[in-house]
């Protein structure tokens, strides 16, 4: 881990609420993908975001900021991008990251965890072409899947990355408009996958949605040992 002085590159609003904020480092950086940064605060007031762009893109770092003026640890730091044009970042946190295995890799990412789930996803593509990875990003509205064109597009590019999108709300959308699962994302593998022997799991999202994961996968095969997230190191 270091402190990495940054200058905001763009800031740009994919929903109403949630932000992707592009940072220059002005140091050298790694990071495996699926790690975290801390947004350095003040002495003892560090926030945590994931990365979300590929390890092997450091030229910069991508964040998803989720911030309203309700939600003030998320809101301040995105303030700050905009007010100072910079942050001090610590970089690089988390034993959740991507493994090299031969295992096929399904991503389970609510709301913003798709910034954590994106940078497995991209990097596993980039270093591990043959290996098999399916993503479920799951929200409460269809508009909340922002960058759900582009992984249409990526999974049509790659056959052994497939994408499946979630929501809770089918009411945000026109019936017959919509292709993907209904329901909580979580669900929504235990229907693809019966089963889960054989198969790694990395999961970004609620702490209550990462218990959950835990509670009903490991009883339908999931080894312990293949379940990666950021929350099981406190739940």
């Amino acid at each position: 881990m270091k402190v990495v002085n940054c200058t905001v590159k763009s800031i740009e609003s994919l929903t109403t609420i949630v932000h992707k904020v592009v940072l220059t480092p002005q140091s050298d950086i790694t990071f495996k993908a699926g790690q975290y940064c801390q947004v350095v605060m003040g002495p003892e007031d560090k926030r945590p975001f994931s990365i979300a762009n590929p390890s092997h893109e450091l030229s910069y770092i991508e964040l998803h900021i989720g911030a309203d003026p309700v939600n003030t640890y998320a809101y301040e730091v995105l303030e700050k991008c905009r007010q100072e044009g910079e942050l001090a970042l610590e970089v690089a946190l988390g034993d959740a990251f991507l493994r090299e295995d031969e295992k096929p890799a399904i991503v389970v990412a609510g709301g913003t965890g798709y910034s954590y789930a994106k940078s497995i996803v991209y990097t596993c593509l980039h270093e591990q072409p043959k290996r098999k990875i399916s993503l479920y990003w799951g929200a409460k509205n269809a508009q909340d899947l922002y960058e759900i064109q582009e992984l249409t597009a990526l999974s049509a590019l790659h056959e052994n990355f497939s994408f499946h999108p979630v929501i809770e709300n089918l009411d945000s959308i026109e019936n017959d408009t919509w292709h993907g699962h209904i329901g909580f994302v979580h669900k929504a593998v235990m229907k693809d996958y019966p089963q889960l022997t054989g198969n790694q799991v990395y999961s970004a999202g609620r702490f209550e949605m990462s218990a959950t994961i835990r509670d009903e996968y490991l009883p339908i095969g999931l080894d312990r040992n293949d379940l990666f997230g950021d929350a099981y190191a406190f739940i």
